[in-house]
């Protein structure tokens, strides 16, 4: 599966308010399961002295995968497409690897 077919199919799934017209939903989602996939690892670290193991995998991929699924609708809400949005963020770091700004802050480097 290529991201065009799961930004397609992903939006098959998506029923919130204002579907279409609402980029606040998706973006909520999104920080809500980054926190989950934070918070995941955060357990690994405190109850397992960082050990993952293959449970551990199968959660994680659980919540990176609901990760996924609010990033293409943000990009779909925003009339971005996901395929798009992932060569031109590696174009990006392409580029700084390029010119040696992989490191450091700010967004133009």
């Amino acid at each position: 599966m290529d991201f065009d077919d799961y930004q397609k199919l992903s939006r098959k799934t998506a029923i919130y308010p204002n579907m279409g017209d609402n980029f606040i939903y998706p973006t909520l989602g999104l920080t809500g399961e980054a926190g989950e996939v934070a918070n995941k690892v955060k357990k690994i670290q405190r109850d397992k002295d960082g050990v993952l193991g293959d449970e551990d995998k199968k959660e994680l991929s659980k919540e990176i995968g609901d990760v996924l699924w609010y990033i293409a609708n943000l990009c779909s809400e925003l009339k971005l497409n996901l395929s798009t949005v992932a060569k031109e963020n590696i174009k990006k770091l392409s580029s700084r690897v390029k010119y040696n700004k992989l490191s450091g802050s700010g967004d133009n480097r």
